[in-house]
């Protein structure tokens, strides 16, 4: 069992990575947005083209009352990788500790 538990802790590594790289993906777009970047660049384009599969369907989804000219999809976003980092990170370690 101890190679299931460490299967586990590795993609609770690499989890925990991506979420980090996509949180700071998140904060790198919300502050270029306040600047008004070039759309042509490739950088900000790498920046919209990772991010906007997450970011427009939690625009989507909120309803009309919380569209009052801020865009508040990127603070929905980090709550939701913090939640992910702190249950399923967490969880995957401990069911490996248990396992192992």
């Amino acid at each position: 069992m101890f190679i299931l538990g460490n299967l586990l802790v590795a993609i609770a590594r690499v989890a925990d990575v991506l979420l980090s790289l996509f949180y700071w993906l998140i904060l790198i777009r919300a502050i270029l947005s306040w600047v008004n970047p070039d759309p042509y660049n490739p950088i900000v384009q790498f920046l919209y083209k990772v991010t906007e599969p997450v970011l427009e369907p939690i625009r989507r989804i909120l309803p009309g009352s919380f569209k009052f000219g801020i865009d508040i999809s990127p603070i929905i976003a980090f709550l939701a990788i913090m939640f992910l980092k702190s249950f399923l990170i967490s969880t995957l370690l401990e069911l490996a500790a248990r396992l192992g």
